[in-house]
């Protein structure tokens, strides 16, 4: 298998994969500056309307649970273009929805379609990249996924002004139809066959009971997915925070969303830069205290009034303490595995996204004016991500892997 120690990789091929990283971030983020004209003109309920976002995040944690062990055995490119095709249909569906219903379908579809790209990302890196190359590839998803968290908003508040929500989805569709035509230009395979997966579902089954049975394995998914269920319950409830209570404009928000996530470029980088020097699990760890001081703050503006600075600082250190543990936990996860590679991240991405479809929507259940909710979540998410790093660690003192 070549790997970066030994042939490094073209430079069309890694700019390739970390563009593919922007199908998740630029689903969830380009549209949410609309989110409440949406909710207004579907007339749906705002926890009606949030599991548009949920529908998302639950698609995309499942299309990464079947792309990542399909593309094992069959290759990533083919699995790959199939996705794109779809994600490009499904955006275009989403533009032409009358009832919410369909759209939270549409939804659905889209992140199954959007979860391919993301998982092969990850998994084609691991084809390509071993050692502090394959580290350093992790920091680069993390910072391109922070850019396009900044993009999309920024993009979707500016877009906003000139056309409704309908058009942003229009334009992700022309975003994919771009990622499809460099695709089918510059993606080459980069799994060959005598390295692929044989066996159908018994060999799959096999493989899942290996990487479960790995406690560092899965104390770094559960991490992940809890601190992902603080990231989403964010991304689902501050639009309303800041628009709603405290009287944002799209494009104001937008610019606020921008700070955050240029903060997550950031620290995701420099939380590379660590992890590279056999930092890994004291990173990890870093990572879980800043989200923790982040949702502590989101709770105290729930219990009494806040000033607008003090939300926007919660807020900023619970994205740059996600951001921080996403390459050493990454690491953690996949670095033992580089024969299931798709495999491993197709449970990493499901349990981060399936976490964050279920904390989305709890965010709204106290209506569009509490913030109250958003604080209950994201301290409760931190806590239960304290208690998997404690067992990650753990284990990882029984048997050192990284």
């Amino acid at each position: 298998m070549t790997t970066a120690t030994q042939h490094p990789a073209s430079k069309a091929l890694p700019a390739l994969l970390l563009l593919l990283t922007v199908f998740g971030p630029i689903s969830m983020d380009l549209y949410l500056p609309a989110l409440p004209a949406l909710t207004a003109e579907l007339g749906a309920a705002t926890s009606v309307a949030q599991l548009t976002v949920t529908a998302c995040l639950i698609g995309l944690a499942a299309g990464q649970l079947v792309a990542g062990p399909v593309s094992d055995r069959h290759g990533r490119r083919g699995i790959l273009l199939i996705g794109i095709v779809a994600y490009i249909a499904m955006s275009l569906l989403c533009a032409a929805s009358p009832t919410v219903e369909l759209l939270i379908a549409a939804r659905f579809v889209q992140g199954l379609a959007g979860g391919v790209g993301m998982v092969i990302a990850q998994a084609a890196g691991r084809d390509v990249f071993a050692g502090r190359y394959l580290i350093r590839f992790y920091a680069r998803l993390t910072v391109v996924g922070g850019f396009a968290a900044v993009v999309g908003p920024l993009l979707g508040g500016l877009l906003n002004t000139v056309v409704d929500w309908r058009g942003l989805f229009v334009f992700l569709a022309i975003v994919g139809a771009g990622i499809l035509a460099l695709t089918l230009q510059r993606f080459g395979e980069t799994l060959p066959a005598e390295h692929r997966t044989t066996g159908g579902l018994t060999r799959l089954l096999h493989d899942y009971r290996t990487l479960l049975s790995d406690r560092i394995f899965v104390g770094a998914i559960l991490n992940q997915g809890f601190l992902y269920g603080a990231l989403f319950a964010y991304l689902s409830g501050a639009t309303f925070v800041l628009q709603d209570i405290y009287g944002l404009s799209p494009l104001e928000y937008a610019l606020a969303f921008g700070v955050n996530s240029a903060g997550f470029m950031v620290f995701g980088h420099l939380a590379g830069k660590a992890s590279e020097h056999d930092h890994v699990r004291a990173t990890l760890a870093v990572g879980v205290l800043v989200v923790a001081l982040g949702a502590a703050g989101l709770l105290v503006a729930g219990l009494a009034p806040m000033p607008l600075w003090a939300v926007l600082a919660s807020l900023f250190a619970l994205a740059a303490g996600v951001s921080i543990s996403s390459p050493p936990a990454t690491t953690l996860a996949l670095v033992g595995y580089p024969q299931i590679a798709g495999t491993a991240s197709s449970l990493l991405g499901m349990i981060r996204f399936g976490f964050g479809g279920v904390a989305a929507p709890l965010v709204g259940v106290a209506g569009s004016l509490s913030i109250l909710p958003l604080g209950v979540v994201t301290v409760a998410a931190a806590v239960l991500a304290a208690g998997a790093l404690l067992f990650t660690l753990r284990a990882a003192r029984a048997h050192v892997r990284v």
